[in-house]
């Protein structure tokens, strides 16, 4: 684990605090990243609207959150693009808060999904990992619900880290898988092929059953991972795309 110097300080909130990582950027480097953030959130907005989407419930999860039952939720990196349309177009009925990792670009996207109303803790299993535990058990203590890419942030692609399982024990809640899938879609060249939608794309949002984890801890990771095939198998195929890989 990398060190910093926060002794494990949370990091969440619209506003990263100040942190070593931080420190190195120029102030031309500090505005361009909330200039792109704004840029980048503005774009999502409009090619959110053109968007066709088809939302499966399969653990009645909105009713479970006006109920009061905050959830834990794992998805695949390659669909961080498309998971937000839960809070802006679904209306998910609760406070979402994601964890991004310590660096430039995911500072772009933290700025930008700050502003579609989801909140963030900065951290990864390489930087800062403490210090996103803790802004991740503040969020639970604060009703929030909890949202992590165990393949994040840079892979290997559909290979799940254990992170997720661990906070699902700690935190004891519910936990469940999503999948998204978007037809037209462009792929980007990045690590996890990340999906970007053409507009007035088809998308499909699967969210799972409860993912009930074992008692042997060495097999939760796998029971992970089959939850989030299974979702993205049938997220694509409700929008008649490839199955993913």
């Amino acid at each position: 684990m990398a060190r910093v110097a926060t002794t494990g300080a949370a990091r969440d909130g619209t506003a990263a605090a100040d942190s070593p990582f931080r420190r190195r950027w120029t102030w031309r480097t500090r505005v361009w990243v909330v200039v792109a953030g704004w840029v980048v959130a503005l774009a999502l907005r409009l090619l959110y609207r053109t968007l066709r989407i088809r939302l499966v419930d399969h653990g009645d999860w909105f009713d479970r959150r006006r109920r009061g039952e905050a959830v834990l939720a794992v998805f695949w990196h390659e669909g961080i693009v498309l998971l937000p349309l839960l809070v802006t177009r679904e209306r998910w009925p609760g406070t979402v808060t994601v964890m991004l990792s310590w660096h430039r670009d995911a500072e772009i996207a933290a700025q930008a999904v700050g502003r579609l109303g989801i909140r963030v803790v900065r951290g990864s299993d390489t930087r800062g990992w403490l210090g996103a535990v803790r802004g991740l058990l503040a969020a639970r203590k604060r009703g929030e619900d909890i949202a992590i890419a165990p393949d994040g942030p840079r892979g290997p692609r559909h290979q799940a880290k254990d992170g997720a399982v661990q906070l699902a024990r700690a935190t004891g809640l519910p936990l469940v898988a999503i999948g998204a899938a978007a037809r037209p879609v462009r792929r980007m060249g990045s690590w996890d092929r990340m999906q970007l939608p053409r507009p007035f794309a088809r998308v499909a949002l699967v969210m799972s059953p409860p993912i009930v984890l074992p008692a042997e801890k060495g097999e939760g990771v796998a029971v992970l991972e089959a939850a989030l095939a299974a979702v993205g198998a049938e997220a694509a195929a409700v929008v008649g795309g490839e199955r993913p890989t």
